[in-house]
Order: C-alpha cells, then sequence, then structure tokens
C-alpha cells in the first residue's frame, strides 16, 4: 500500500463509503477460507512500529494467516525489513539505507529487523508476502544470490510469494518459479492482470475497489488467485467475502479476525442439529 497521503485519503474515504452500504452476512465456509494478511505487521506507529518484530509477532499470534513485508538493501547488501527508502517517516530518523552498513542501521535503529530474522521466527509458520522495491540495485548477482540463500529453507509459492507493484522486478530477481510472483496493482490493474496472466503469475492483487469481479474470474479461470486490500469497515469486508475473495491483505489484521472468530462461533451455534 502506497504511503502517499493523498491516496491513503482516498481509499480511507472509499473505505468509508463502503462501510455505509449494508451487506448480508457471509456464509462460514466464507470466513473459514478467508486468508488474512497482516500489512507490515499489526501497528499504529505510535507504541508498535510496522514492520517490526513485534508488529508481526501480534499478528502471527492473533492467527493471520500470512505477513506482508517489504526488503531494503544496506551499503554492504544485507537485506533488511523496511517499506520506504529511508526511517524518517516511521522512526523520525535521516537515515537513508542503502547509505549505511549493516553496523551503522543496527546501531542506530536495531528495531529495523533483517530478512533473515524475519524468515528464521516466522517462515514456515506464517505465509510470507515480501514486497521487492524498486531501487538501485549495486550488485545484482550477488544480491540474488544473498536472496536466495535467506528463503532456501522455505517452499516458494507455498510458503511465501514475491510481490512487487513493476513487474519487471520479477526479471531481475528471477530466482524462483514464475507462480511465486505476485504483481500489486494501483490504477493499472488491467496492464499487470495482462501481465501475470500471460506471466503465469500467481496471480493479481490491488484495493479492493478496482479489483473487479470480471478480474477475479478471470484469474482462477487460469488456476491463479486475486488478493484484495484493505478492507477496514465491517460492511467493506463483507463484501469481499461474499464474492469469493479469500486472500485479504489488510492494516487492521485483528479487527478482521474478531469479526471471522465471532461469526464462525455464531454461525457454528446456529447449524440444524443433524
Amino acid at each position: 500500500m502506497s504511503t502517499n497521503p493523498l491516496l491513503q485519503t482516498a481509499l480511507w474515504v472509499t473505505d468509508f463509503v463502503f462501510a455505509s452500504i449494508p451487506r448480508k452476512t457471509p456464509s462460514i465456509e466464507a470466513f473459514a477460507n478467508c486468508k488474512i494478511v497482516s500489512h507490515r505487521g499489526e501497528h499504529d506507529n505510535r507504541s508498535v512500529f510496522e514492520n517490526t518484530m513485534p508488529a508481526f509477532r501480534t499478528a502471527r499470534d492473533a492467527g493471520a494467516w500470512g505477513l506482508e513485508t517489504d526488503i531494503r538493501w544496506t551499503k554492504d547488501l544485507v537485506p533488511m525489513i523496511a517499506h520506504d527508502h529511508d526511517t524518517n517517516r516511521v522512526f523520525g530518523k535521516n537515515l537513508t539505507i542503502a547509505e549505511v552498513s549493516f553496523d551503522e542501521l543496527r546501531g542506530a535503529l536495531p528495531e529495523i529487523p533483517t530478512l533473515q530474522e524475519f524468515v528464521d521466527e516466522f517462515g514456515g509458520t506464517c505465509h510470507l508476502m515480501i514486497e521487492i522495491k524498486d531501487e538501485e540495485f549495486p550488485d545484482l548477482a550477488k544480491q540474488k544470490a544473498i536472496l536466495s540463500a535467506v528463503l532456501s529453507e522455505l517452499k516458494p509459492k507455498q510458503d511465501y510469494h514475491l510481490l512487487a507493484l513493476d513487474p519487471a522486478l520479477f526479471e531481475t530477481f528471477d530466482i524462483v518459479p514464475k507462480p511465486t510472483f505476485l504483481p500489486v496493482a494501483t490504477f493499472n490493474y488491467k496492464r499487470l492482470s495482462e501481465i501475470a496472466l500471460a506471466q503465469g503469475y500467481a496471480g493479481v492483487s490491488g484495493h479492493f475497489l478496482v479489483l473487479s469481479d470480471a478480474i477475479k474470474l478471470r484469474h482462477e479461470d487460469m488456476g491463479q488467485f486475486v488478493g484484495t486490500g484493505f478492507p477496514a469497515s465491517q460492511n467493506a469486508f463483507y463484501r469481499e467475502l461474499n464474492r469469493g475473495v479469500e486472500y485479504v491483505f489488510t492494516n487492521d489484521a485483528l479487527k478482521l479476525l474478531r469479526i471471522i472468530e465471532q461469526n464462525i462461533s455464531e454461525l457454528t451455534r446456529n447449524l440444524p442439529d443433524d
């Protein structure tokens, strides 16, 4: 999800509008099949910061199926867990990750984990959605080898997917089978959908407003999936489940998991006796 304030405001307004439209309660199967992907972990960027181990642990312990995160590279080519190219927005420190060594970054901001630390703790227990950011790759061959080594104990597609806003990055980091790649759409969803279908990628993901039922069905017919984000209200969430969406990226994982748990419990109680 973009950190652009205008886009974030537009998405909030969209969810606010959808929140006012009543939706029928989804089926127990829809709730049970829903795969909640916590976007950068459960965070508020005040007491718990995004893309940190406490944020991921909270989401995992609450039952999130997947964890979405981003990688940035230090000057000495250590892949770190961070969305922005610098640390100012989240931590208030003016450090550009690509311009400092791992030791310098760890000394200044020990809260930022390495990709290896993230994989060691959450790999195999949560599905990892790892976004490759568009940046300079000073030693691409070495960086590909490092990324391959970090992920070597996990099974691509089964344990993790690699995400990118620009699908050209999948050709840059061609270290896994194509069904491991998941493009992330903004308003270019039609083009990315066509690329994903042509290339045999995992599917496509993007905001629930731009990913239509027609696109969803087209990908499902090809054995791919559609992941939508970021429903924050119950009605917006119900809309996604009612149209058969299983993969939901969210900044409100705990809230949506509580909705799932409460509805499964209530629907189960109301099942007729055999």
